[in-house]
This record gives structure tokens, C-alpha cells and sequence, in this order.
């Protein structure tokens, strides 16, 4: 009877231990959500900010990471075969990285915010790719990088924005009135002429 009992004992400290560990592990790794624009377009040679924020549980504080990284789209190009990191910030510390972007990159968020945005200036036509936000806040340090998809293009491209559509379609209802009025007047003095006319005779 001692074996078995010794043999249940063991495998009863053997199960505590394991269920101990799970819990230690997942309480000491936690997610931490990453958030970006799907896609950014801006016009060659001007400054453009790449947004990115981030969530998590934990205090922000010295300990945590930031890295920016970028990866062409274009396949002629020698960063399009892996992501290239273009920012680093590490213990309130900020590190360039790719020297094509090292004047050219600017970190403009506040970690304390949960805000990582950097502002890209110049942008270039090189720039067309991926770039990648990815946020470290121990223990809070298991999550996917965010990834953007940037479109550097010449002014004539730019997508109309929601403002001028708004103020073009206020403008065109504005003409169509006038139109409208004049119109109106047209026919009453027309109607009001043949009226006098008629009187005449």
C-alpha cells in the first residue's frame, strides 16, 4: 500500500506543480494589443505622421520598447526582402536605425499616452512598403506587431479628402439655386410683360 500511496502523492505535487507553472507563465506574459492605420497615403517630398497606439494592462514605464521597422514593397529595392528596423526606443532612449531614415524619422507620440506615432519627412517614393509597430511594456510582451501599408504618391493622386468633397457638393447646391432663382425671375418678368402687353390692347 505504500507505493501506491507514494506513487498518488507524487503525482498529486507532480499536477501542482504544473498547474503552478501554467498560471505563473500566463500571469507573467500577457497580450498586449497594437493598433495602426491599415493604410497611409502621402504626397512625394512632404511630412506625413504614421499613427500607432497601443493597449495594455501594465504601467508604462522605463522598461518599455518600441520599435518601428519598414519593409519596400518595391522589389528592386534592398529592403524588400526582410523588415528593417527604422526606430528603437529603449529605456526613454530613441536609437536611429536604417540610415536612409535616420534624418528622416521623428518619434512625435507619448509613451505615457499609449501613443508610438512617428512623423516620416521627407516622404519619398523609396518609402512605398510596409512599416511595422511593434510595442514592448514587460510583463505585458506577447502580441502582433501592427502593420501599415504607406503610398507615397505625386499630388495629382492624392484621393480627394471629405472636406472638399463636402464644400464642392455645398457649392454645387448653392449654383443649382441661383440657377433656380434666375430662372424664376426670367419667367415672371416674361409672364408679367404678356400681361401688361395684353392689357394694352
Amino acid at each position: 500500500m505504500e507505493p501506491k500511496r507514494s506513487n498518488n502523492i507524487c503525482k498529486r505535487a507532480l499536477l501542482t506543480g504544473f498547474t503552478l507553472f501554467i498560471v505563473l507563465v500566463t500571469k507573467s506574459t500577457q497580450a498586449i494589443d497594437i493598433y495602426a492605420d491599415s493604410e497611409v497615403i502621402l504626397q512625394n517630398g512632404t511630412a506625413g505622421t504614421l499613427r500607432c497606439t497601443f493597449k495594455s494592462s501594465e504601467v508604462v514605464s522605463h522598461t518599455t520598447v518600441v520599435t518601428w521597422s519598414f519593409q519596400s514593397s518595391q522589389l528592386d529595392n534592398k529592403f524588400s526582402k526582410a523588415a528593417h528596423t527604422i526606430f528603437y526606443l529603449s529605456n526613454g532612449k530613441e536609437y536611429p536605425g536604417l540610415a536612409e531614415f535616420k534624418d528622416r524619422v521623428q518619434f512625435i507620440g507619448d509613451i505615457n499616452k499609449r501613443d508610438v506615432s512617428i512623423q516620416l519627412s521627407p516622404a519619398q517614393f523609396s518609402d512605398n512598403g510596409t512599416f511595422f509597430c511593434d510595442v514592448k511594456n514587460p510583463p505585458d510582451v506577447m502580441g502582433t506587431p501592427a502593420r501599415m501599408e504607406l503610398r507615397v504618391v505625386l499630388k495629382e493622386s492624392l484621393p480627394a479628402s471629405n472636406t472638399a468633397i463636402i464644400v464642392g457638393a455645398v457649392c454645387g447646391a448653392l449654383f443649382l439655386l441661383v440657377l433656380v432663382a434666375v430662372a424664376a425671375c426670367i419667367v415672371m418678368r416674361v409672364l408679367h410683360s404678356r400681361h401688361e402687353y395684353e392689357g394694352a390692347r
